[in-house]
């Protein structure tokens, strides 16, 4: 019995290490971000170059003399006793109102919010795997993961998933069907400066971004929205040099869509946006 009370006992205390911290010692949080080190060239072309030739090309110098009549909403006839709390009638047609957007000024220039990279593989429906070969690919072109580097806002490649069944599809609400990134700051740039530079200009059959006709309405929802988008096959996947050192780890590749979004909202949204996009040396062509 003394015996297993021998093996039982407490160990001694050791003697406290000299300079170490009691427990008593309150730590205080540090939270470490990864901040902006470099200005990307793109970026640095747009401050220094762009922002004075889009004020230029696009400042109107009658905007503050004759701005445009806001569009008024029809209202009832407010000496109708019975129309006084009614709720105002919606617009008449099938479009809804749009702002006329804002003049252009030196602290209002056009400029890029974000690049969307959105890809829809259509093998993901019956499998779920097909999904691993494109996020990885979208991962190391945007260079982005989920809170990556200390910032909340980064959200990696993010799954969509359906929302509607479609039977000719054999798709049911919930299925992760695609993959979509959005890059903001330094990042966007870096990713404009590896197209521009390393992708569009080996693709053979690539002319530049497809404009609408002529004739089309300048007032749809499209022409006053301010984004430019434009489809990338899977053989200029494969040209962005994250993906071509080591194509391999990558066996299937797929398509996928840019989506330009910039600050820019109203009457010649898409024109303006236009004039910002091919300032990256991205061309456009007449369909």
């Amino acid at each position: 019995m003394s015996i297993l009370r021998t093996c039982l006992r407490r160990a001694p205390k050791s003697p406290p290490i000299a300079g170490a911290r009691c427990k008593s010692t309150i730590i205080p949080p540090v939270d470490i971000r990864v901040g902006d080190t470099y200005m990307p060239r793109c970026q640095a072309h747009f401050e220094n170059t762009l922002a004075e030739d889009l004020l230029y090309l696009t400042y109107n110098h009658n905007s503050t003399i004759h701005p445009p009549a806001p569009a008024i909403p029809p209202q009832w006839d407010l000496t109708n006793p019975y129309a006084r709390n009614r709720p105002p009638p919606s617009p008449r047609g099938n479009r809804p109102l749009q702002s006329t957007g804002l003049p252009t000024t030196a602290d209002n220039l056009p400029r890029l919010e974000k690049v969307i990279l959105h890809t829809m593989i259509k093998d993901a429906i019956t499998s779920k795997s097909h999904l691993l070969g494109p996020m990885m690919a979208l991962r190391a072109i945007s260079g982005q993961t989920d809170k990556g580097g200390g910032q909340l806002a980064h959200q990696g490649v993010k799954i969509c998933y359906s929302r509607a069944a479609s039977a000719a599809f054999r798709l049911r609400p919930g299925s992760p069907i695609s993959l979509q990134v959005e890059l903001r700051g330094p990042q966007m740039y870096e990713f404009i400066n590896t197209l521009v530079e390393f992708v569009l200009p080996r693709l053979r059959e690539f002319r530049g971004v497809s404009m609408p006709p002529a004739s089309a309405a300048k007032s749809s929802p499209s022409a006053m929205a301010g984004v430019i988008s434009f489809g990338l096959s899977k053989e200029a996947f494969a040209l962005f040099p994250q993906l071509e050192v080591n194509l391999d780890s990558y066996p299937r590749m797929c398509g996928m869509h840019v989506h330009f979004i910039t600050n820019i909202r109203g009457r010649d949204a898409q024109q303006r946006a236009r004039a910002l996009v091919s300032g990256f040396q991205i061309p456009f062509v007449r369909a």
